[in-house]
């Protein structure tokens, strides 16, 4: 059985985190762990960063997007990856920019 196109972006994500030499954990939320965490918490140029992993035009949930203002409002930088913009995620965090609003239009 094939990863699921999530899985892939995730996987791509992860290539880059660690190509960057970026800190990250990836919290598991069944049960024990806070609902609408994003898929990665990353620490990187001493910033926090919570990105969130999506595909085949997914939008984040109501919860998933509580979560990326509060960590946007909050001085971190909030993200929302899929296959069209995860080239885009070594230059987003350099940069700083937040796109949880964009990316879920």
């Amino acid at each position: 059985m094939g990863a699921t196109p999530e899985a892939l972006v995730k996987k791509k994500v992860r290539d880059i985190l660690n190509k960057e030499g970026a800190y990250y954990v990836m919290p598991v939320t069944g049960g024990y762990g806070n609902s609408g965490a994003p898929d990665f918490l990353v620490s990187y140029g001493g910033k926090f960063v919570g990105i969130e992993c999506k595909a085949n035009k997914g939008k984040v949930t109501a919860l998933q997007l509580k979560n990326l203002k509060s960590i946007a409002n909050t001085g971190g930088q909030a993200l929302v990856i899929n296959e069209f913009n995860v080239v885009q995620l070594s230059q987003l965090l350099k940069e700083g920019v937040s796109n949880y609003e964009e990316a879920n239009q």
